[in-house]
């Protein structure tokens, strides 16, 4: 089960982008986790749940090269959703790009 875990300040609209994506997921038999966290958890979140992709939310972009610098060495991929599939609450849109990530990572 692949881990696809989206960030932002506080976590309410994103979360329901990750209902969204986790809806798409298990309509397609997908074996994915899709979660929303706030940014101020990320580190923790890292350790001890390991995620297999990290999804910034748009409003929280400036935060984007100090998680790569942070993180990036772990090999986990890690972008900000596009703010119009973020906007549209596109969750298969932004639940693809999350497994083409996880795909390119792992190769």
């Amino acid at each position: 089960m692949k881990k696809i875990y989206l960030f932002c300040s506080a976590g309410m609209s994103t979360s329901m982008l990750a209902n969204k994506m986790q809806e798409v997921a298990d309509a397609h038999n997908v074996p994915v986790e899709v979660k929303a966290h706030p940014h101020n958890k990320l580190g923790e979140i890292v350790k001890e749940q390991k995620p297999d992709c990290i999804l910034l939310g748009p409003q929280v972009k400036y935060l984007y090269q100090g998680t790569v610098d942070e993180f990036g060495s772990t090999g986990i991929p890690i972008a900000v959703i596009d703010a119009g599939d973020y906007g549209m609450m596109n969750g298969e849109r932004v639940l693809k790009t999350a497994i083409k990530m996880i795909k390119e990572a792992t190769k």
